[in-house]
């Protein structure tokens, strides 16, 4: 196992100093990350960045298009033959067509290049050549990215977080009750294995639905090929110890493969090769959910964070070498709300980050947080409502097509408001809801050199970008 670490830790040495020298002195590369949870919008994201850097015109605050400096972008082969291409024409196609739909959500690891031919800038610059420069979108589940935590925990340790974790949250009552029922010191039926393993993937499920973030194992929402493998047949069982043979005892070596076999082979041949990252987060639909669903969030950042700078006693520090350099935390959906709020909503979100920010500012990554809409849906409008101005956005409900004017509520300019009643357990807000909207894309008239309509993703290509851009 030592050798086998070492001849690995070795093999990943080379290649990352044989590709340093060919990005030094040939092409360089950047390598972004995107993820997010679920409904965060990955997909739309990465989808629309890349349409808006192929034709520049809705992109003013992206300096390099803006002083002309990124002189033409095109996509290329992506270089990881063993990765799936991320399906930019169809997603685009769906987005921006006659009848415009949502593409279909991120369910497992996929990549796309887009190259950029930039002329430097400045005196130097006059008498450069254009180079050029790969950008390599790397779009996961952020449920994957979940999984950095359990790494250094028990399987007894894990249980215990999880089993205190489910009797909180809404829908875990059916799994529960099995639990009660099984035996984990009883020799291993199968059967009984799978049936606590899909009660248990229910109210996952269930607790994804109600706006918790914390879920995992991470595959076990998006398992993919491994789903109905016995990698992913355990779930949490109280404290052992158990006898060889036994339910709990299996589940306990299942658990342990998942690390192995699952969690590590991520972060060793994908994430270790990440040096920009965007982690997208739905923090309205959270706000919707509740208290303790935000309070969720706030701490599944802290886990998240985590991935990104790896203590100098872990193992993922021997395994990523590099560390990311910049990380934007960026709340979706600003298009749901009149741009008035904006300010708040971006507040909320960097109060729900701060103590994830805190860690990664430290060891040196810059990080940033704003609110973002890679594809803006909705127009803005004010309406007098019992004798009060109201500002509202108006867009095409998803479920029935019908235009609707939507007011999400007023968000808190102090975001204290938000996360004092979500730390302190309340079970709802003490100042009324905040409201969720699902909206259809709108139609749109894309002009030559336009890419789809967006709120703030030039802004959000010029921190992750635009430093190795001029």
């Amino acid at each position: 196992m030592v050798f086998s670490t070492l001849t690995d830790t070795i093999e990943r040495g080379v290649t990352g100093l044989g590709s340093a020298v060919s990005e030094t002195f040939f092409e360089p590369v950047i390598r972004l990350g995107v993820t997010g949870l679920s409904r965060s919008g990955k997909t739309v994201f990465i989808t629309s960045l890349v349409a808006n850097l192929l034709d520049r015109g809705r992109m003013p605050q992206f300096q390099a298009a803006a002083t002309g400096a990124l002189q033409s972008a095109y996509l290329q082969p992506q270089p990881d033959d063993t990765v799936p291409r991320f399906d930019f024409e169809t997603s685009l196609a769906q987005m921006t067509g006659r009848n415009p739909t949502w593409p279909e959500s991120t369910r497992a690891i996929s990549e796309l290049r887009v190259s950029l031919r930039v002329q430097p800038q400045g005196f130097l610059g006059a008498l450069s050549r254009p180079r050029t420069v790969h950008l390599d979108i790397v779009d996961y589940p952020g449920e994957w990215l979940l999984d950095l935590a359990l790494l250094d925990k028990t399987y007894a340790e894990w249980s215990a977080d999880i089993l205190v974790r489910l009797r909180t949250r809404p829908g875990a009552e059916a799994f529960l009750a099995a639990l009660e029922a099984a035996d984990p010191a009883a020799k291993l039926a199968e059967p009984d294995a799978q049936a606590l393993a899909r009660a248990y993937t229910q109210a996952l499920h269930a607790a994804r639905a109600a706006g918790y973030s914390d879920c995992t194992p991470g595959r076990f929402i998006l398992p993919g090929e491994l789903e109905g493998s016995p990698v992913l047949t355990f779930a949490p069982l109280p404290p052992g110890p158990y006898p060889r043979g036994a339910l709990g005892r299996e589940f306990e070596r299942r658990f342990e493969a998942y690390k192995r076999e699952v969690a590590k082979p991520f972060f060793r041949d994908h994430f270790s090769r990440i040096d920009r990252q965007i982690v997208l987060i739905d923090a309205l639909g959270a706000l919707h959910a509740g208290p303790g669903a935000v309070e969720d969030l706030r701490a599944t950042m802290q886990d998240i964070l985590s991935a990104f700078r790896p203590g100098a006693n872990s193992w993922l520090s021997a395994v990523l070498g590099r560390r990311v350099e910049r990380i934007l935390f960026a709340a979706t959906k600003a298009d749901h709300l009149h741009h008035s709020q904006h300010p708040q909503l971006t507040a909320i979100m960097e109060a729900l980050v701060r103590d994830a920010r805190r860690r990664a500012d430290f060891a040196g990554a810059e990080t940033g947080a704003m609110s973002i809409a890679a594809l803006r849906t909705t127009v803005e409008e004010t309406r007098v409502h019992e004798g009060r101005s109201l500002d509202l956005v108006r867009g095409t409900l998803l479920e029935t097509g019908k235009q609707a004017a939507f007011f999400a509520g007023e968000l808190p300019k102090d975001p204290n408001q938000v996360l004092g009643p979500a730390r302190d357990g309340e079970t709802s807000w003490l100042d009324g809801d905040y409201a969720a909207m699902r909206f259809a894309p709108a139609r749109i008239s894309l002009a030559p050199g336009e890419g789809p309509p967006h709120i703030r993703l030039d802004r959000a290509a010029e921190f992750l970008l635009g430093d190795r851009l001029r």
